[in-house]
């Protein structure tokens, strides 16, 4: 079973990541602080959500394909904070002989 997305709608997505790739390049330009990284990875993951649901039809797709796309998202983000929470407890201890 397949579904044919209409053209509208891959026109609009399509726009939809051209405005939200501009507006990337305009929040890496504006200090926002703390803010920097938490506006920047919503709007990655924003354009990655409209990527994998709309071109890669995964909002269309059997129950299961979309537990397992979900998953995958789900073991994508404990990964990144994860490392995030190693790359920013990096300089709490110190290093030794300094």
């Amino acid at each position: 079973m397949s579904h044919v997305a209409p053209k509208s709608q891959l026109f609009a997505v399509f726009a939809a990541l051209m405005v939200l790739t501009v507006v990337t390049v305009l929040v890496s330009r504006v200090n926002l602080g703390y803010f920097n990284l938490p506006v920047a990875m919503a709007v990655a993951v924003t354009k990655a959500l409209l990527v994998v649901l709309i071109f890669m039809e995964v909002k269309y797709s059997p129950k299961l394909v979309q537990v397992t796309a979900a998953a995958g998202f789900l073991f994508l983000g404990i990964l990144v904070f994860y490392t995030m929470t190693d790359y920013l407890s990096r300089n709490m201890l110190g290093v030794a002989g300094r």
